[in-house]
């Protein structure tokens, strides 16, 4: 099997991440290019060889530059900070090294714009880290809603909910400042994008943005700890998304709900492997969600178990992403979702910014 030598930037919770499934992924997937761990860095040099020896890399680079420009670096996993993102994309990609760059594309719509131009520019393989919609269910409900399971599709309520800065007596921290941290930066791309996903562009929106804790430990936050959207997608159908790091009781309120002309769908990411769907036929007495527990018959599941309703978890989700990534570096062809869905996200999001700064409809500019 060939090698491809895969550089990383970041090591912290994302690194590893991408670390582990660069690892585990030509096992799972059998994939005709396998990975070969060759060089990570960090914020520092202490930092980017503990990196080095507790996910098993080759070599310890002293910054990011260096990884981008080694010879046996052949593609760039990017799993730093957001502001980061830019510079080493557009250096990677001038290096002629495809990248995996990690949610958000950029640090703002001006970053991702940049981000795209020079990969189409370069016409090498890109694609962003959008992990959610890659779950065995999530696939299922796209394909279901593609070939018409519920209807036509009238609504979409969706939420990214978490309680991770719930408590205010949380002292500030790094996602406390910058807009690209607060919450419509750092949660809203993923349902954003899920959004996208299942029902097709987003052609105006109404939104609200807020901080709900303006202080920390006597620290003036300068982010957003929530904010909703009111939108009308393209298609006609209306639809509700809301965001936030401060719900109390969420820890991956990544879910939505779906209402077409002949039925309903339902999920949650804190039961990642479980649908719930309602078709609009038969007795009404007899009528009812039915949940449907992921198994071998759905997108992506089989290579992990071979058991119906034992589930896949996190980080089979990355998984899937670094078997996708290799497919469109080993073809050629692009591989959903890359920088230009990243790109459309990153639109919704500062529009929904602009609606909430002088509180009226904005449409979407497409993408």
């Amino acid at each position: 099997m060939p090698e491809i030598g895969i550089g990383l930037i970041g090591g912290g919770y994302m690194g590893k991440a991408h670390a582990v499934a660069m690892a585990a992924v030509g096992a799972v997937f059998d994939t005709p290019l396998r990975p070969r761990l060759e060089m990570v860095a960090a914020a520092s040099p202490e930092s980017s060889e503990r990196y080095r020896a507790a996910y098993g890399f080759a070599r310890a680079g002293r910054d990011w530059r260096e990884v981008v420009a080694d010879a046996r670096v052949e593609a760039v996993v990017i799993a730093s900070p957001q502001t980061t993102h830019r510079a080493i994309a557009e250096a990677a990609l001038a290096a002629g090294k495809p990248v995996f760059c990690e949610k958000p594309l950029g640090a703002s719509l001006a970053d991702a714009e940049a981000m795209v131009a020079a990969a189409e520019a370069s016409g090498l393989p890109n694609m962003i880290g959008f992990n959610y919609v890659r779950t065995p269910a999530t696939q299922f409900v796209r394909k279901s809603l593609a070939e018409g399971a519920i209807g036509d599709v009238t609504w979409f309520r969706g939420e990214h909910t978490e309680d991770f800065l719930a408590d205010p007596t949380i002292p500030a921290n790094w996602r406390c400042f910058g807009r690209a941290a607060g919450c419509m930066g750092d949660l809203s791309p993923h349902m954003v994008n899920c959004a996208l996903a299942l029902m097709g562009p987003i052609a105006e929106l109404s939104a609200k943005v807020e901080t709900v804790h303006a202080t920390r430990g006597g620290v003036e936050v300068d982010n957003d700890d929530q904010g909703q959207m009111m939108v009308r997608f393209a298609s006609g159908a209306m639809g509700h998304l809301y965001f936030s790091r401060v719900a109390t009781g969420r820890k991956m309120g990544y879910a939505y709900e779906i209402h077409g002309t002949k039925g309903a769908i339902r999920f949650d990411q804190e039961d990642q492997n479980a649908v719930h769907l309602y078709r609009a036929e038969g007795p009404e007495s007899m009528r009812g969600f039915t949940r449907i527990l992921t198994g071998p018959a759905h997108p992506d599941y089989l290579p992990f178990c071979q058991g119906p309703g034992h589930g896949t978890g996190y980080q089979d989700q990355i998984i899937i992403e670094a078997r996708d990534f290799l497919q469109a570096i080993h073809t050629g062809a692009p591989v959903w979702p890359t920088f230009r869905e990243g790109l459309a996200t990153a639109r919704v999001i500062e529009t929904a910014f602009a609606s909430a700064a002088d509180g009226r409809w904005h449409s979407v500019p497409a993408a």
